[in-house]
């Protein structure tokens, strides 16, 4: 993989990428960041590991944008533009995806986190989209993920109050799915990235495409999207090793080859 300035990218022998934030105290996410963020996800796309880990630093995950990065309606096209490209080509990266949460994501860093699919929060783990306290508004995907994640009422209420959630408010909410002790984390998330990295991988990817396609879409459509990657599994050799053990030894003894 590229060197990188910013973030660290580590691919462990499990199967694992974990991908760690790493610019300065607070972790923004400025332009150069999120140009190294984008190089990093299609990579992933490109050469998936068996699952992927985001993190950031221990008090902060990452902060929002950086601010001294604004100006006008040029600026804001060009930052929202960044932050949209680098944040979309995280969540197509065709694994699954977890954010491993610690201290604050806010603005951006909570987009960032939404882009995953899965999000693993420390106990001391602070979300929120504080933009329209700037008078702003989410430029990075907040408007959009979060109200999909936590439902819309909920989601017009933290982003047009501001209000920061912290961790177990969040996982009652569905902004994250599991919270741990801050020296667990790490573990967790590490844990339950290679354990789906020794899965059916190609059904792991057909599966988060239907889940996502569907997701923008009708009922109607993505039922249909659902027949058709049902029919494209069934081309897999893990979907014939699955299928023979299961029919030998019973559910939960195959050894898949990620094919």
């Amino acid at each position: 993989m590229a060197e990188f300035e910013l973030l660290s990218v580590d691919r462990r022998d499990d199967g694992v990428a974990v991908v760690t934030l790493a610019n300065g105290k607070v972790n923004a996410l400025s332009s150069a960041l999120l140009a190294e963020l984008l190089v990093v996800a299609n990579e992933l796309r490109a050469d998936p590991p068996g699952a992927v880990v985001v993190t950031g630093g221990e008090r902060i995950f990452a902060a929002g944008a950086d601010i001294s990065e604004f100006g006008g309606p040029g600026e804001a096209a060009t930052i929202t533009a960044g932050f949209h490209a680098a944040l979309d080509a995280v969540a197509a990266i065709p694994r699954f995806v977890i954010a491993a949460v610690s201290g604050y994501a806010l603005g951006g860093g909570c987009e960032l986190a939404l882009a995953c699919d899965y999000r693993i929060a420390s106990e001391k783990a602070v979300f929120g989209q504080p933009e329209i306290l700037l008078g702003i508004l989410p430029g990075g995907g907040g408007t959009q993920r979060l109200p999909r994640t936590v439902g819309v009422s909920r989601a017009k209420e933290m982003c047009l109050t501001g209000r920061q959630v912290r961790a177990e408010e969040a996982l009652r909410i569905g902004l994250a799915d599991e919270v741990v002790a801050p020296e667990d984390l790490h573990d967790r998330a590490i844990a339950l990235a290679a354990e789906v990295a020794t899965g059916a991988l190609e059904a792991q990817r057909l599966t988060k495409h239907a889940i996502d396609q569907g997701m923008s879409t009708s009922l109607v459509d993505g039922l249909g999207i659902e027949q058709t990657s049902f029919v494209d599994v069934f081309r897999t050799d893990d979907s014939r090793i699955g299928v023979a053990s299961f029919l030998e030894h019973g559910p939960g003894h195959a050894t898949f080859t990620g094919h």
